[in-house]
């Protein structure tokens, strides 16, 4: 499920109070997943204690905890990273063009990185880059509400039954429907989506 350990090398080797309020994330994201302190620390094999101090922020995990964690919670181990130069009285207040986190996989042609500056709030903004000729393989569907406003390119969307090719300046909303994305063109389409509640 972890992929591309390389790409968060540096970061692992940072010191505790570089991690981006990853006590919370973790707590957000265990929530969004329908996981209890109880049955996540079990999969763990930690007490539940030790997950709360965690998610309070009064303890830190180890790399190899945050690698199990992040398996279980469904995302790459860099989502727990924030950009160690980040000044800290912009942390949890904004995220420079150069310091956001990337999430999930990019192996359909998809680069997210997160614009919200971490998961605490009731939805996220992301950055979405579709690449020339990618498409999603599956359809998908999640128990959200989603915005999409498209910044450049075109996208063709299914939404249910229905067909839609979007492009700069068209927005879209996907309220818990089965849907798929391509984008079948010669140019990358970037797209500024917004996801409630959080799923990252």
């Amino acid at each position: 499920m972890i992929q591309n350990f390389t790409k968060v090398a540096s970061s692992l080797h940072q010191e505790p109070e570089q991690l981006t309020n990853i006590g919370e994330d973790i707590r957000a994201l265990r929530k969004a997943r329908g996981h209890t302190l109880h049955d996540m620390a079990e999969q763990l094999g930690r007490s539940i204690g030790w997950l709360s101090q965690v998610e309070r922020e009064k303890s830190v995990p180890s790399i190899s905890d945050l690698r199990q964690i992040a398996e279980i919670l469904m995302v790459p181990v860099s989502m727990f990273f924030g950009h160690p130069n980040t000044p800290e009285i912009e942390r949890g207040y904004v995220v420079r063009a150069g310091a956001r986190r990337q999430m999930g996989s990019s192996k359909e042609g998809l680069i997210e990185e997160l614009l919200s500056p971490d998961l605490t709030d009731n939805f996220e903004m992301v950055h979405s880059t579709f690449l020339p000729r990618s498409k999603m393989q599956k359809p998908a569907q999640r128990q959200t509400q989603e915005l999409g406003f498209v910044l450049s390119g075109a996208l063709n969307l299914e939404v249910g039954e229905r067909r839609f090719t979007v492009g700069p300046g068209d927005s879209f909303r996907i309220r818990g429907e089965v849907y798929r994305w391509s984008n079948p063109y010669d140019e990358t389409a970037v797209v500024i989506w917004v996801i409630g509640p959080s799923i990252y």
